[in-house]
């Protein structure tokens, strides 16, 4: 039995809680235990290194080189045949899908899953249907994640599903498309009011020619691109694309920009102005790597503060990857995942718009709250879905998708853990790993909605009452 003195968990193992819903999606109680006896900068040291060996998302894509391959020989294919194509090709972009869920929850580098989740958020696009660009486009994500700004940018600016996306397809010389350059300046580098209508003409000039291959391969056609001089934020010259990213980079206001949103999703909603000045300072004195300004947030021990600790609204991505890492959640069907993330209001390659998801409480609505908070009982098979999808969703496409939640869960590693525990430790523990905020409650006030026949009967249980708190929402 473990002493009654070491119920509570000690403040160690709530800072390594912390960084581990913040850098990743959660951590197992045996990683827990071995974690905090090593020094804590240690612990954030193995974060970065793992992260540096860029693990990129492998998915088997053979409907898409099949439709490359008919391209290339079959000049007239039928409707029919496209149809069915396109059908097949769904299929295996919601394959991308899913792969990357099961990586954020299964990987053993959590910081690269959560820094490439908020690349993706930050450089939204909704996906056309074409897997393989999709996986490239993640794959763009995952190596650049923790890399140099300027680096990720510029790949971004060179990705065939980005390329599409904000039309610079159509971005030629004489016919300029601002789409891209818009969004470039204002919502990926600098902010709004930060720049001229003038210097949104100047820049789509300068991206003239950048364009995808239908092979969803990126090419620069000379024939099109905009050689003549141009003038910039004040600077003039023979600017092309990878021009107006360095001269954006000159102004400091684009670290802030970036690190603003940094913060607001690491850190917290409410900015406080002294941190956000030391963030600053730190990405634009490094040129800009965002490695070194991730370090300088774990690093600070304003980032263990109680004010930081259990703020953050979980984002239905969040909530669904902590549930699999925790419960060790195997799904049955290839629309489970999915399923999920269409009833929270968050799909993964379909962002509402280009500006991303707006996070915070806007993750919380009447049409998502009940679903949210009923998620653990139905998946613990002890509730069943009550309630309907957005209004998008029509009643009898929700039946449809409620069929396809199938899924098992392995709590063995969490039973093991416990073998020589009693109830008290047990709940105490649990409360303290699955709860990140510090709930007032005791275990006699969930005695009634737990299971004592057997330890197993009481650890399954109390999981499940755990995470149908309102509490459980937040990290």
């Amino acid at each position: 039995m473990q002493s009654f003195n070491n119920f509570h968990m000690p403040s160690i193992k709530k800072k390594i809680t912390h960084l581990y819903w913040r850098a990743g999606f959660g951590i197992s109680l045996d990683m827990l235990d071995q974690k905090s006896v090593l020094p804590f900068t240690t612990t954030i040291n193995q974060l970065f290194e793992k992260a540096k060996k860029t693990d990129l998302l492998e998915v088997n894509l053979p409907v898409y080189r099949e439709g490359i391959a008919n391209r290339m020989t079959k000049k007239n294919t039928s409707k029919k045949e496209r149809k069915i194509f396109q059908k097949k090709l769904q299929i295996e972009k919601r394959n991308v899908n899913n792969s990357w869920i099961e990586k954020m929850a299964r990987s053993e580098n959590p910081l690269l899953e959560r820094m490439t989740l908020f690349w993706h958020g930050h450089f939204a696009l909704v996906s056309k249907g074409n897997s393989f660009v999709a996986k490239n486009y993640i794959n763009t994500l995952r190596k650049h994640a923790l890399g140099n700004f300027k680096d990720l940018v510029l790949a971004m600016a060179r990705d065939p599903e980005m390329i599409r996306f904000l039309n610079n397809q159509q971005n030629r010389k004489g016919h300029p498309n601002e789409n891209f350059a818009r969004e470039l300046l204002e919502l990926f580098m600098i902010g709004i009011d930060q720049y001229s209508e003038q210097d949104v003409k100047e820049a789509a000039r300068a991206f003239t020619g950048w364009k995808a291959s239908k092979e969803g391969v990126f090419e620069f056609s000379k024939r099109q691109h905009d050689y003549d001089e141009k003038i910039f934020m004040g600077q003039t010259g023979n600017f092309d694309g990878e021009d107006i990213i360095k001269i954006v980079l000159e102004k400091k206001q684009t670290a802030r920009f970036i690190a603003t949103k940094v913060y607001q999703y690491f850190v917290n909603e409410k900015i406080n102005k002294k941190h956000l000045a030391m963030l600053t300072d730190a990405f634009y004195n490094s040129d800009y790597n965002i490695e070194t300004l991730m370090r300088t947030i774990f690093e600070s021990d304003w980032f263990y503060a109680k004010e930081q600790i259990g703020t953050k609204i979980k984002s239905p991505i969040d909530l669904l990857v902590g549930m699999i890492k925790t419960l060790q959640l195997t799904t049955n069907h290839d629309k489970s995942l999915l399923f999920v993330q269409k009833m929270l209001g968050q799909i993964l390659l379909i962002p509402p718009n280009v500006a991303g998801w707006p996070g915070g409480k806007e993750w919380i609505d009447n049409a998502t709250l009940l679903f949210r908070l009923n998620l653990a009982g139905y998946i613990f098979k002890v509730t069943e879905v009550a309630v309907s999808a957005k209004p998008a969703y029509e009643e009898k496409a929700v039946r449809k998708m409620k069929q396809n939640l199938s899924a098992n869960m392995d709590l063995s590693p969490i039973l093991k853990y416990f073998k020589k525990s009693d109830e008290d430790f047990i709940f105490l523990t649990l409360k303290d790993w699955l709860i990140q905020t510090n709930i007032d409650i005791e275990k006699s006030d969930l005695d009634q909605f737990t299971n004592n026949n057997s330890k197993s009967s009481y650890v399954r249980s109390l999981i499940l009452r755990l995470m149908t708190l309102p509490e459980y929402q937040v990290c």
